[in-house]
C-alpha cells in the first residue's frame, strides 16, 4: 500500500532562498536584539531592532509559503492529514546513527521553529481582525510540521524509513507526509482562548503521551510513551531485522493524535481533535 499524495505541481517544489535567508537574518537579529533591550540607554535602538527583525521573518515566511504553495486537499474525514509507509527493508543498525546523520536537519529546524510563534502570533491577529488564516503564513506553518514530521519518522520518533529527508517544506517524494486543509473561514473569538484553554485536556494527554517537554517545547516531541515505544521497536529491529508492525500502527497513531492538537493550537483549524488514536500508516478516509 502506497500513501496517495496530493497532486503536487512540480513548479512548487523549491524553496525560496532569498525568502530564507531574510527568515534568517530575521532570527538571528531577534535573538542580538535582547541585549539591546536589556541596556535602557539602547531601548530605543532595541525596539526598532526587534520590529525590523519581526517584518524580517514575517516577509520571509510570506515568501517560503507563496513558494511551496500547491494544490489543496480537500477534507474528507478529519482536515489534518499525517500518514507515514513503514519500509520493508530496514537496515537493522541505521538507527543507532540517524539521530547523528539528521543533525544538518536539525539546525534547520531551530530556525524555523524560532520563527514558528511569531507567524502564528501574526497569523492569529490576521484571523482576529479578518476571520481568515493569510494563506501564505498558513503554507508556512504547515511546512514547517510537514518538514519536522519527516525528520521524526526518520530520526527520532518512529525510525521507519531509511530515506533522507529533503530539505524542504514543501511537499515532496517522501514515505511521511503531512497536510491541513485549508480553512474557508475561522472563529474570531475562538483564536483568544483555542492555543491554551480548548486545548488544555488534550495537551495533559499529549504531554503524557510524547512526554512533558513537548508541550513547552517549540515542536512536536519524542519523549514519554511514544518515545519508550519506538526505543523497544528500535530494539526488537536491531535483534530481529523487522520493524514490529503493532508497534508501529501505535506509534503512528500516537503522532497523529499529537500533531493534530499542535495544529489546533497553531490556529490552523477550528474543528476540535478528536479524543482518539487513529492507528495505522493512512488516514481513516484514506485507508
Amino acid at each position: 500500500m502506497t500513501i496517495p499524495a496530493p497532486e503536487t505541481d512540480p513548479r512548487r517544489l523549491r524553496m525560496s532562498g532569498l525568502h530564507m535567508f531574510l527568515l534568517i537574518a530575521g532570527v538571528l537579529g531577534a535573538g542580538g536584539s535582547h541585549r539591546l533591550l536589556g541596556d535602557i540607554d539602547l531601548l530605543g535602538w532595541g525596539i526598532g531592532a526587534l520590529a525590523a527583525s519581526v517584518a524580517l521573518i514575517l516577509f520571509g515566511a510570506v515568501g517560503l509559503g507563496r513558494s511551496i504553495r500547491s494544490t489543496p486537499i480537500a477534507p474528507d474525514g478529519y482536515p489534518t492529514r499525517l500518514e507515514g509507509q513503514l519500509d520493508p527493508a530496514l537496515s537493522r543498525g541505521m538507527w543507532l546513527v540517524k539521530w547523528l546523520l539528521a543533525f544538518p536537519h536539525y539546525i534547520v529546524l531551530a530556525i524555523l521553529w524560532a520563527a514558528f510563534p511569531i507567524v502564528v502570533l501574526a497569523s492569529g491577529l490576521a484571523i482576529l481582525f479578518t476571520g481568515r488564516y493569510p494563506a501564505s503564513l498558513f503554507e508556512f506553518v504547515v511546512g514547517v510540521l510537514r518538514w519536522n514530521w519527516r525528520v521524526v519518522f526518520y530520526a527520532t520518533g518512529v525510525l521507519a524509513t531509511d530515506q533522507y529527508p529533503p530539505f524542504t517544506l514543501a511537499r515532496a517524494d517522501f514515505p511521511a507526509t503531512f497536510d491541513v486543509a485549508y480553512p474557508d473561514r475561522l472563529s474570531r473569538w475562538k483564536v483568544l482562548v483555542k492555543s491554551w484553554l480548548l486545548a488544555l485536556p488534550h495537551l495533559i494527554i499529549v504531554g503524557i503521551l510524547a512526554g512533558l517537554l513537548w508541550v513547552f517545547s517549540d515542536g512536536p516531541g519524542v519523549g514519554g510513551l511514544v518515545g519508550l515505544l519506538v526505543f523497544i521497536a528500535a530494539l526488537i529491529l536491531l535483534f530481529t531485522g523487522v520493524y514490529n508492525s503493532g508497534l508501529f500502527n501505535l506509534v503512528m497513531g500516537i503522532h497523529r493524535w499529537i500533531y493534530r492538537v499542535y495544529s489546533y493550537t497553531s490556529l490552523l483549524r477550528d474543528d476540535y481533535p478528536p479524543f482518539r488514536l487513529d492507528q495505522g500508516p493512512l488516514e481513516p478516509a484514506y485507508r
